[in-house]
């Protein structure tokens, strides 16, 4: 039965956020006082009064059970990568041997969940296992598969962020504080709250579950650590932004559904680049809300997928040769009275709130490139960044021509008298319009590029939160921001303070700057000239957090203690080792129990089939060719079994030194890796397809 537009717009309408306990429930459902006293520690950070707690507990209780909840968790994200919940139920039992259904202030704000198997980098030893959630009143509980979830921070018995969401909403503190005061050095007297905004960019892979189910490394690694080049990859490039196949179209309304439901504005799907890769884009909202909408946007993808007889792949390199996947990290500052702070305005060169901004963020990045290089660093982006659909390793940022040009005016006279106007497009018919150009360009190759009104980063992973890259973005405005408040609040003259200021970022930062091509081999010659770091794994990236400048700056702004710091490098190491261990033992698995068998009975009914055909005299130079092919390979496939066997061991006996055992996975073992995968994809080409036990990269890609 087909549906008018006007009823599609009523349903969404109906359906958006009706699993959400948010300001418009609570207007409903709270006492008045009630309701405004939650909104001010929402708004303003006052601290909740426990008795407003108790009444919201209530009210959320008896919401989510009309929604068919029957238990509550606080749901948290841990460094372990993924989320992580444990569900009570409501039920409490009576003396008359019946139950009531309760849920109190206590148990809402504070959760005690055992904390002794979540990664804690050293900050506890393991029998000291009490660890806290303590509920996030601004971002709402939402109800889903029969559960009330309260998002909240994790911490340890002693108060040290255990978790990716704590450091965010000191960070988006921190810099909130620090923005205020420039606004106020700058006049401004109506703006009580900065915040910063964040629209994620989701991109995945979608293969069939029967395939997927017969690759123990998908399952095991979420990549194919085997499989030779498919005779069609993306080279027509006619998957992006192509027709949807029904479906994929049929999965993505499934999950645009359930996404409306709990209140992620789930806003564009297409096609991406490679075979059976697609995306998903949101509308902008507040930074921490951002990271928890895209962490149920990555589960629900998943499941959801399930149900289709599907299988969402989330890492970033699920297949070589074809484009990775990534998450584009949309970040913006805006007031609570409406300003976009990235706003450039008509004329740009004449706002100079705006050029502040920008400068600031400038110097940010370049000062803390290593600290936001590692915000993204992942052994799965390994593969993906500097291949041809990511940005390179080397932090830059890409401003367009206008904005560039602005900036060169102010370093030669000290101001900019105009700037280069946006220009249209004439499409050579009077049957189409003419298109006013935007301010800048999308330069796909800028790990960090300006974009009209907000910047984008563009390195994160897309199996990654987002929350390390946004509390890393904000501490380090914050802190050059608090730079500028220091001058700024000490000077009569605040226009001439202010350019200066410009003027200083402009001379001593404009390295990090670049319009170009971040994929030529020029820009990388370039790059080492300018003094900028490129900075190719994941190993490399981490040393960063330990710098001694960046536990410094994260101190200073309370988001992170140098113990907290220290503990994020020695989890980043482990998760590193362990990843490639797990990568490295599923190859050798897969590489003895299902490839050389595999090749050993083709090899055999070779042979014979050479022993049959000499016996009535024919010719057997081609198979007696393809035969020696074939033992070629196998051989050196048996010899570099043995060989990532040995790298492995030797790799894991290097315990207790974390960074060096890490530099041994990447060097010995991910090195052997790939010498048994070329031996194996060589032979896929050559053994007959009745015989391979793995499905192949045509199979994944295009059976969807």
């Amino acid at each position: 039965m087909s549906m008018t537009t006007e009823t599609n717009v009523i349903n969404m309408a109906e359906i958006f956020g009706s699993n959400v306990f948010n300001d418009s429930v609570m207007r409903t459902v709270l006492p008045k006082a009630i309701y405004k006293s939650l909104r001010k520690t929402i708004e303003e950070g006052i601290p909740l009064d426990p008795q407003v707690a108790e009444v919201v507990a209530s009210a959320m209780k008896d919401w989510a059970i009309s929604k068919g909840a029957t238990h509550f968790t606080h749901w948290f994200q841990p460094l372990t990568g993924v989320t992580a919940e444990k569900h009570d139920s409501f039920i409490s039992p009576t003396l008359d041997g019946r139950v009531i259904m309760e849920f109190s202030g206590k148990e809402l704000i504070k959760g005690e969940p055992d904390a002794s198997s979540f990664p804690s980098g050293g900050l506890r030893a393991t029998f000291e296992a009490r660890g806290y959630t303590a509920w996030d009143c601004t971002s709402p509980a939402f109800v889903k598969d029969g559960s009330l979830y309260i998002p909240t921070a994790f911490a340890s018995y002693t108060g040290e962020a255990l978790d990716k969401k704590t450091p965010l909403l000191r960070s988006m503190d921190a810099l909130n504080r620090q923005a205020l005061r420039v606004l106020r050095a700058l006049g401004n007297t109506t703006t009580n709250k900065v915040t910063t905004t964040v629209g994620p960019e989701q991109e995945y892979f979608l293969i069939d579950k029967k395939l997927f189910d017969q690759r123990l490394d998908l399952m095991l690694t979420g990549r194919t650590l085997f499989g030779a080049k498919p005779p069609k990859g993306q080279d027509l490039e006619d998957h992006y932004f192509g027709q949807i196949k029904d479906r994929i179209a049929a999965y993505m309304s499934d999950l645009d559904s359930e996404l409306w439901k709990l209140g992620v504005s789930a806003k564009t799907k297409h096609n991406e680049v490679a075979p059976a890769q697609h995306e998903l884009a949101p509308i902008f909202t507040t930074t921490n809300i951002a990271t928890d909408h895209n962490q149920l946007t990555m589960e629900t993808m998943k499941k959801v997928a399930l149900r289709h007889g599907l299988v969402c792949l989330l890492h970033e390199k699920p297949f070589a040769g074809v484009n990775g996947s990534g998450k584009h990290n949309n970040w913006s500052m805006g007031t609570d009275d409406g300003q976009n702070l990235l706003e450039p305005g008509k004329t740009p060169h004449e706002n100079t709130q705006f050029l502040l901004f920008l400068t600031a963020i400038i110097k940010a990045v370049d000062i803390y490139a290593d600290l936001l290089r590692a915000s993204a660093a992942s052994p799965g982006n390994d593969h993906r960044l500097g291949a041809n659909e990511a940005p390179p390793a080397i932090i830059s940022i890409f401003l367009g021509d206008q904005l560039t040009d602005i900036l060169e005016q102010i370093e030669k006279t000290g101001g900019a008298t105009s700037s280069k106007a946006r220009g249209k497009i004439e499409l050579g018919t009077a049957s189409l319009p003419f298109l006013f150009k935007d301010t800048t360009d999308r330069n796909r190759t800028s790990p960090f590029a300006f974009t009209g009104n907000k910047f984008e980063f563009r390195m994160v992973g897309s199996s990654q939160s987002v929350a390390q890259c946004n509390f890393t973005l904000n501490t380090a405005v914050a802190e050059i921001l608090s730079q500028i408040a220091d001058r700024l609040e000490k000077t009569e003259d605040i226009l001439a303070e202010t350019y200066s200021i410009i003027l200083e970022i402009i001379q001593n930062h404009k390295r990090i700057i670049f319009n170009g091509n971040g994929y030529c081999d020029e820009w990388v010659e370039e790059a080492a000239q300018r003094g900028l770091a490129n900075t190719r794994t994941t190993v490399d990236a981490i040393a960063a957090i330990n710098a001694e400048k960046n536990k410094t700056l994260m101190s200073k702004h309370g988001v992170l203690s140098r113990v907290e710091m220290e503990s994020r490098t020695e989890i980043q190491y482990e998760i590193y080792v362990k990843t490639i261990n797990i990568e490295g033992l599923t190859a050798v698995e897969i590489a003895k129990r299902q490839l050389l068998p595999a090749c050993i009975n083709f090899k055999a009914d070779l042979a014979s089939s050479i022993t049959s055909i000499e016996g009535v005299g024919g010719d057997t130079d081609v198979e007696k060719e393809l035969f020696g092919k074939v033992n070629v390979a196998m051989k050196s496939l048996y010899a570099n079994i043995a060989k990532l066997e040995k790298a492995i061991e030797t790799a894991a006996n290097l315990h207790g030194d974390s960074k060096a055992q890490a530099e041994a996975y990447r060097d010995l073992v991910f090195a052997a890796m790939n010498e048994l995968r070329a031996d194996a994809d060589v032979l896929e080409t050559l053994v007959d397809a009745d015989y391979w036990p793995l499905p192949t990269y045509s199979d994944l890609l295009f059976k969807v």
